[in-house]
């Protein structure tokens, strides 16, 4: 069924003919532009260098050796080990990472704040509370890799440097990330049973982590299929792991060891995926 179109009123203005934000899009086109021109330039950003014969001849012969991949018994058992290593490398810095960030969440969320019930937050728990988010700032601040490069110096060649680096730097993403989680979402359970004499803990169990619990659940799965790209770039600093295999790979121009051990961390992101997704929906 066709309806007739409306027709303005008298008296009415006329519609409009072009969108009335045209101007302000524009405008932030153009200042948009105009920042990042001076970026480009002092970060020598020159991708048309990549199509000069002189780089291009090397990489595409290296790219050609990708095909095929390498599947000989004896490297496929060395990958399997060493991929096995990157899982625990990375879950093992995230077991730590979360021992050290639930605890320091907790103590930055205000909402789990009995003082800040009535108003503003007394003077000892603000101050706890902002020291608490500059070592979680300090923490996420220093990248890890250079987090291993000082526990290479320290422990020696393996995998407990990379486990440290990932513990002290995720530890510090995920202590700010569970504290924004917290005090953004619904916080009405939360305060009841604060206002009721329940202890914080108490309030977080039964009231703030049902709550969060998928969304928070999702992030650390995040996260760890993070430490496990981590664990592979910790790898080329003699952290242990894949990474170190395809640092030595790498260096010797093997493209199809190469390509192989891609594909194995293709297959890893794509099981931590479905992990989130499984996890997510159990929790709905």
């Amino acid at each position: 069924m066709l309806f007739p179109a409306k027709r303005p009123l008298p008296g009415s203005p006329p519609p409009a003919l072009r969108d009335p934000a045209w101007s302000g899009r524009i405008f932030w086109t153009l200042a948009t532009l105009a920042l990042l021109w001076p970026m480009l330039v002092l970060t020598e950003f020159k991708p048309w260098l990549l199509l000069e014969p002189d780089a291009l001849t090397p990489a595409l012969r290296f790219l050609a050796d990708f095909v095929p991949p390498k599947l000989d018994g004896d490297f496929l058992a060395m990958v399997a080990r060493e991929t096995w290593r990157t899982v625990a490398i990375a879950t093992a810095g995230l077991t730590l990472a979360l021992l050290l960030a639930v605890p320091l969440a907790l103590l930055s969320a205000r909402v789990l704040s009995i003082s800040a019930l009535t108003g503003r937050m007394a003077l000892l728990p603000a101050v706890v509370r902002q020291l608490v988010r500059w070592l979680l700032i300090v923490l996420r601040s220093v990248p890890e890799l250079i987090w291993a490069l000082v526990f290479v110096r320290v422990v020696g060649l393996g995998p407990t440097a990379g486990v440290l680096a990932i513990a002290l730097t995720f530890g510090g993403m995920l202590g700010k990330v569970y504290a924004e989680i917290l005090d953004s979402g619904e916080t009405h359970g939360t305060t009841s049973l604060l206002r009721n004499g329940s202890g914080r803990l108490q309030a977080f169990l039964y009231a703030l982590l049902p709550q969060n619990a998928a969304e928070l659940t999702s992030y650390t799965v995040y996260r760890w299929e993070c430490a496990i790209r981590s664990s592979a770039v910790l790898g080329f600093v003699g952290a242990g792991g894949l990474g170190q295999q395809m640092d030595a790979s790498m260096k010797m121009f093997n493209g199809s060891e190469v390509a192989t051990m891609l594909l194995v961390f293709m297959a890893l992101v794509w099981l931590a995926d479905k992990i989130s997704a499984w996890l997510r929906k159990g929790l709905a």
